[in-house]
């Protein structure tokens, strides 16, 4: 039997009163995750500026590498903002089901062509006063990319069998699946029959989401998932202990 592959979901609005301590102890619990062995830290805040969010991202790239001597080792993911994950050297990217494709993500870098047009479609205003506001180059920015867009993991949101078969055929590295049990302010709720259905449509390992806890997730992987992900789960515990039985149950 495969392990269980875990992935955490960060939300630092849930991890304070002011936003000094909820980045704070974001970047502590970023440390504890990897620290624990997640497979997985998708950095998931996109409220923030394009400049704040690639100062976190940078932030939790360097707290990543400095477990990479542990098995298995952590990979961090940016949320939709595939440009500050190449610029920072986060190991990936996750796409929302309704923006650029994996194809699309993963074809920059082929050429200097396409990677010039790509930067530009990815980053597009924002992010180029982002880049602008922080003095950088564009050669700099252009090198983070070239060197590390075909190693790039993907993921992606799913949340019908037709976008899993989708994601797959565009060669997304997994997608997370949901929501299966739950998800706040929407009445959307997939189940574990959802789940299986999506299991079964090809071999992308999908890793299930939306009120995951530790008494479902068994079931979760009965019905055909390769882990889970999830914010409440591990944001809310201690990681080590949520890891260590999670991994029993794969």
């Amino acid at each position: 039997m495969s392990r269980c592959l875990l992935c955490y979901i960060t939300d630092r609005s849930a991890l304070g009163n002011d936003e000094p301590t909820r980045r704070r102890r974001m970047r502590e619990k970023i440390a504890e995750a990897a620290r624990a062995g997640v497979d997985y830290i998708q950095l998931r805040e996109k409220d923030l500026p394009a400049r704040e969010l690639e100062t976190l991202a940078r932030q939790a790239v360097t707290i990543c590498r400095e477990t990479r001597n542990r098995k298995p080792e952590t990979k961090l993911l940016i949320n939709s903002r595939s440009d500050i994950a190449l610029a920072t050297g986060a190991d990936g990217v996750h796409l929302p089901s309704d923006e650029i494709s994996a194809s699309d993500v993963r074809a920059i870098g082929s050429s200097a062509s396409t990677r010039n047009s790509k930067l530009e479609a990815l980053c597009g205003r924002e992010a180029e006063r982002s880049a602008a506001g922080s003095r950088q180059p564009k050669s700099r920015a252009k090198r983070g990319i070239s060197e590390t867009s075909r190693n790039c993991i993907i993921a992606v949101s799913c949340h019908t069998a037709e976008e899993v078969r989708q994601a797959e055929s565009q060669g997304a590295d997994f997608a997370v699946f949901g929501p299966v049990f739950e998800k706040v302010g929407t009445p959307l709720r997939l189940g574990l029959a959802g789940l299986r259905a999506a299991c079964q449509v090809g071999r992308l390992p999908l890793l299930a989401i939306g009120g995951v806890t530790l008494d479902s997730a068994a079931a979760c992987i009965e019905a055909g998932a390769a882990g889970v992900a999830a914010i409440r789960l591990f944001q809310e515990n201690d990681v080590r202990e949520i890891v260590d039985k999670l991994r029993l149950t794969g």
